[in-house]
């Protein structure tokens, strides 16, 4: 597990990285035979309702570009989504359980404050309610939220941090083509917004 004190130790950037959920969170199930196609959005991410508190947005920034048709967005994203053309919008809502799932208690854990040390001091990320990169045995990155800081150890919550939350999207779709067979070959969009190699 000191695989986690080194992830903490990288560059600030990594403390970002989750932020865009929809930009890092892949989840993999099993898809019907699509097409498949690389779909650029424009989009904003909204707590419960579309008059909610605003989460993200690509306002300003580059739009999301995504492979449809091999699990890398929220599925109840990718249905509302993936049959669009260029210059459609969208607005929808998607549930908790379909989203980020509900929260899990279990996910609220203790780990040794010694994990978070580096020169015989708790490094400056560790601070309660900020999202930290947590990697475990098999390489995989969590972001887990800081709770609580004790004598021997840090609780930390490894919830996603839309765990339990409704989400509602309103968007622009972009632009949309076919994928590559170098993009079908990789499962993800090359270019401008995709993968870069």
């Amino acid at each position: 597990m000191k695989t986690v004190h080194n992830e903490i130790l990288k560059n600030n950037r990594s403390f970002h990285k989750f932020r865009l959920p929809l930009r890092e969170i892949i989840y993999f199930i099993e898809m019907t035979e699509t097409k498949k196609n690389v779909i650029t959005v424009d989009y904003k991410l909204f707590k419960d309702t579309k008059d909610g508190k605003m989460i993200e947005s690509t306002e300003g920034k580059e739009p999301l570009v995504f492979m449809s048709g091999v699990g890398q967005m929220i599925p109840d994203f990718e249905k509302n989504v993936a049959d669009l053309n260029v210059g459609d919008t969208f607005s929808f809502p998607v549930k908790a359980e379909n989203a980020y799932g509900v929260r899990n208690e279990e996910a609220i854990i203790e780990l040794p404050k010694d994990m978070f040390m580096q020169d015989g001091k708790l490094v400056a990320e560790v601070v309660v309610g900020n999202i930290l990169p947590l990697q475990d045995q098999s390489g995989n990155v969590h972001p887990a939220k800081v709770v609580s800081i004790n004598d021997e150890t840090i609780t930390m919550d490894v919830n996603h941090p839309l765990a339990g939350q409704d989400l509602y999207f309103t968007g622009t779709v972009v632009e949309k083509r076919e994928a590559t067979a170098e993009e079908l070959e990789h499962g993800h969009a090359h270019g401008a917004g995709g993968h870069q190699h």
